[in-house]
């Protein structure tokens, strides 16, 4: 997909210098890749501790002990 976007030129090569990417198209997708990434990670976390299906950590260890 191609499109054109307006990004101020201090940022740009902000994000060269500190991503290690070799082009400016190498640093918007990892930008967007990680936006992505943090947002999956954060609906994730809004499910952390709501599955009450899970064995205990008790559980798991008399499990893992044969008892």
């Amino acid at each position: 997909m191609k499109t054109t976007i307006d990004i101020p030129e201090d940022i740009m090569q902000d994000a060269l210098r500190v991503s290690g990417a070799r082009s400016k198209r190498e640093v918007v997708l990892n930008a967007l890749r990680d936006y992505v990434r943090r947002k999956r990670m954060a609906e994730l976390a809004r499910h952390a501790g709501t599955c009450d299906e899970l064995m205990t950590a008790e559980e798991l260890r008399r499990l893992r002990q044969g008892d």
